[in-house]
């Protein structure tokens, strides 16, 4: 699986709640996406997919919003590099 992540961010709000999200190209998938992350405490992640610049297929998007649930370490690698970005304020 080669990853590009092409943007990440993170914010926390003033009550501790994290929001944030990655533009990435996955290989194998024909467009970039965006993946957006919240958690009220940092531990438990709510994600929502979309199509970045064009929508693309939704066969291609149902298959990678599986793909998010089904592997752990595409998600934790997305999330990941979104965190970093709230370290570095």
């Amino acid at each position: 699986m080669e990853l590009h992540i092409q943007e990440a961010k993170m914010t926390e709000n003033t009550d501790k709640e994290l929001q944030g999200s990655a533009v990435f190209r996955l290989e194998g998938y024909q467009f970039p996406y965006e993946i957006s992350f919240f958690s009220k405490n940092g531990r438990d992640w709510d994600y929502s997919l979309h199509f970045t610049s064009e929508s693309g297929e939704e066969e291609e998007f149902m298959k990678l919003d599986q793909r998010l649930t089904d592997d752990d370490d595409l998600f934790d690698a997305l999330l990941d590099a979104a965190l970093e970005k709230l370290d570095s304020k």
